[in-house]
């Protein structure tokens, strides 16, 4: 019941508010990314819905114009020297994901769930799988998120998706919710352009 209605019915509500609440800050972002570097306000890039589908994830560009697309960020040479100023805060804040507010609108990413893998992390999705983690929507933030974040490899990364599809309840969802801030405020588990001692060669983070 929870899972089927109710989660959906929050994630549309909850966005939609965030879109009318956030719309001042959100605007004064894409201005000072205009006026930081040249190029779009918004990134696009294709990642993996729910069922395997894809659909176009949306952030606020934090990488230069000429930044190769659909390359994680640890696979670029040098990533730092792509990262505009204003990415490097948009970044390390996880400010970059606020226009995500608008695939969990239209009901292509959740609130809470597994963070959408590129179409092209064959390995993750593969792990996923295993473990039924692509048969739900991917999130904003999710289990994994709040329990390693980019430190973690793609197999533990996988084991927590699994446990959060296996145990979807609006508690769980409460508490990753609410994780998730620590995280965020703290700064823990991010690592640009790698990951920490745990696995230096899976990360997801994307580029732009």
């Amino acid at each position: 019941m929870y899972q089927r209605y109710i989660k959906r019915l929050l994630d549309f509500l909850l966005s939609l508010a965030a879109v009318i609440v956030l719309a001042i800050p959100m605007a004064i972002i894409a201005i000072w990314i205009k006026c930081d570097s040249p190029g779009p306000v918004f990134f696009k890039q294709r990642r993996v819905g729910q069922g395997k589908t894809h659909f176009n994830i949306l952030k606020f560009r934090t990488m230069r114009g000429d930044t190769p697309h659909d390359v994680p960020t640890h696979l670029l040479k040098n990533p730092d020297s792509y990262i505009t100023r204003s990415g490097a805060f948009l970044r390390k804040t996880s400010l970059d994901e606020l226009p995500q507010i608008y695939n969990i609108l239209v009901g292509q990413m959740s609130i809470i769930g597994p963070r959408p893998a590129l179409y092209n992390q064959y390995d993750l999705i593969e792990a996923r799988d295993k473990v039924h983690a692509n048969d739900i929507r991917p999130g904003l933030t999710g289990l994994a998120q709040v329990n390693g974040r980019d430190e973690l490899p793609i197999d533990v990364k996988a084991k927590y998706d699994g446990e959060y599809a296996a145990h979807l309840t609006f508690g769980m969802d409460c508490s990753i919710f609410f994780r998730s801030f620590t995280y965020v405020f703290q700064r823990r588990g991010v690592v640009e352009g790698g990951t920490g001692a745990m696995d230096a060669s899976q990360k997801d983070t994307s580029s732009k």
